[in-house]
């Protein structure tokens, strides 16, 4: 049985001024299905892949983790709601883990496209990212990322 597809178009990156500061924000038009007990991560390019058989190297629980926190984060900055506590008790988890997963929408551009693309270093998966924060400063970030291959 394969999910509906529904193509969600291309990311798209936003920028915005308040009060002379450039504010940048990201959208990642993913699409999650439930299927039974397993989520399937629809992507933008539409082509579905058969659970538990992964074509690419893609760290699927942090795929996941990155999407909801960019659609919680667009929450936020529409509005929707006021805080992550508020987050959290719409979706049933701890207040700590919307705060936790929202930590990812910090992440420098590319180390999320190489996520999207499976190609970030192997040991970075979700729980890597929850027991170690990375540094919001970009720069700071891609020295971290770059130890990684050493």
């Amino acid at each position: 049985m394969r999910p509906k597809l529904q193509t969600l178009g291309a990311p798209v990156a936003r920028e915005r001024q308040d009060a002379g500061q450039i504010r940048l924000s990201t959208f990642i038009p993913l699409k999650i299905r439930k299927r039974g007990a397993s989520k399937v991560v629809v992507r933008p390019d539409g082509q579905p892949e058969a659970p538990g058989r992964a074509t690419t190297p893609i760290d699927q629980p942090l795929l996941v983790a990155l999407t909801r926190a960019f659609y919680w984060q667009q929450l936020l900055d529409d509005g929707v709601v006021a805080s992550g506590s508020d987050i959290a008790k719409r979706e049933g988890l701890h207040h700590s883990t919307v705060n936790e997963l929202l930590r990812l929408t910090l992440l420098e551009p590319a180390v999320i496209q190489s996520i999207l693309a499976g190609q970030q270093p192997r040991c970075m998966s979700l729980l890597w990212f929850q027991r170690n924060p990375l540094p919001t400063d970009w720069v700071a970030q891609r020295d971290v990322v770059a130890g990684f291959d050493s």
